[in-house]
Order: structure tokens, then sequence, then C-alpha cells
């Protein structure tokens, strides 16, 4: 992780709702956020440390209220955690930003073809940028 803060620093730069959700783990409920149905050619920025994330041409429309990306723009910019589950819920792989280590979402083996995985972002954890025509 090369952009380390302090949770004051990162107070300090973050609102209430994207410091909630990316440094506490938060999420945002589903089909409220700007990017679940936006499909505008572009890429996808970490709204705390604007590392490239993902890219618009691997966004889908999962139905499941959150944006959903198959792939990451590379192999590094994102690590991957196992999060145990309960009696409940079964465990999950948390996602998050490899630079500064944001919350994102959560990556699932229900996606699409070509890798079959569902990268679940919560769209507060992004900022998009569109393509220059």
């Amino acid at each position: 992780m090369k952009d380390k803060k302090s949770d004051a620093e990162w107070k300090e730069i973050l609102s209430p709702d994207v410091y909630h959700v990316t440094r506490e783990c938060g999420t945002e409920r589903a089909f409220t956020g700007k990017y679940d149905k936006f499909y505008d050619d572009g890429k996808y920025y970490c709204s705390n440390c604007s590392n490239h994330l993902f890219d618009s041409n691997a966004k889908f429309d999962s139905g499941t209220g959150w944006p959903s990306f198959f792939t990451t723009a590379t192999e590094n910019n994102v690590t991957l955690h196992k999060e145990p589950g309960t009696l409940l819920t079964p465990d999950r792989i948390e996602v998050k930003c490899a630079n500064c280590g944001a919350h994102l979402g959560h990556v699932f083996n229900d996606g699409p073809d070509p890798t079959g995985l569902r990268y679940c972002m919560n769209s507060i954890s992004l900022d998009f940028k569109p393509t220059d025509r």
C-alpha cells in the first residue's frame, strides 16, 4: 500500500459517507449509487486516491443494485481479502484499493464470461472519468 494516511487525515479529506464506506467497510444501499445504471465510456478510479480500478468495457448490469465489473483494469490495482462468514452468511472476498486500502466492495464467482467474476462495487468508492473523444 503506497498511500498511507491516518484515520484523522482520511476524515479531513473525505465526506462522512465516503469515509464510512471506504474506511469503515460500510455498504451503500442497493440501487442508490450513482453508477448502478450508468454505462458511459470511460474509466473508474478510487474515490480516495484516484488509483485506476476498472474500465467501462468490463462493466455489466448484474441486477444487484451495485455497479459490477467482470475484471479489473490491471492485475495489481486491487487486493482481495477473505472475510469469514457467520452462521447465516457465507464467507466473502473483500476488494480493496491496492494503493490506499479503501474498501471498494466484494468479488463473487457468479459473473459473466470471460472471467466468471462479479466485482460488486460501491458507487461511492468510485470516481468516473469519461473517455476523451
